[in-house]
């Protein structure tokens, strides 16, 4: 009888374990039915995104409000950004988004200015008014051989 009490101990506690090891995946993981509640779908075209990589920060006065979850190309070669948004930001219809560096090396982020338009986008429509990135390494190479007009 004693041997089976601890098995029915032991049991229990692995219940325990596999339901705290199932809640934290959850909360770290990246369960996109979860997480369709609490965000929505903004994309943006840009000519360049030079450095922005996938989970990079979407942020609105440097605070981060979503994240970067698709890279792509549209028909007419730009590069189109699938940004998750938080439910509770609204975006207005006047926005620009732009592309941005964490200091003079560091990393890429999609930074959104807000305008004041009282239209705000709806969930899946495409932000236009946007700036692409500045390529230093072609401005370098072209102030050094001489090809930047004056």
């Amino acid at each position: 009888m004693g041997n089976s009490r601890v098995e029915i101990v032991v049991g229990f506690f692995l219940v325990i374990g596999f339901m705290a090891f199932g809640w934290l995946a959850l909360q770290l993981g990246e369960v996109s039915w979860l997480a369709g509640s609490k965000t929505y779908i903004l994309t943006a075209e840009f000519n360049n995104i030079s450095g922005v990589k996938s989970g990079a920060d979407v942020q609105i006065s440097g605070v981060t409000v979503g994240k970067v979850r698709q890279l792509t190309l549209n028909k007419q070669r730009q590069a189109v950004v699938g940004m998750q948004i938080d439910r509770g930001v609204n975006v207005p219809v006047d926005s620009v988004a732009s592309v941005k560096s964490q200091g003079i090396i560091g990393d890429k982020y999609i930074q959104i200015t807000l305008g004041g338009d009282e239209a705000a986008y709806k969930p899946g429509e495409t932000i236009v008014d946007t700036e692409s990135a500045v390529d230093l390494e072609s401005l370098i190479s072209k102030f050094a051989f001489g090809q930047v007009s004056k």
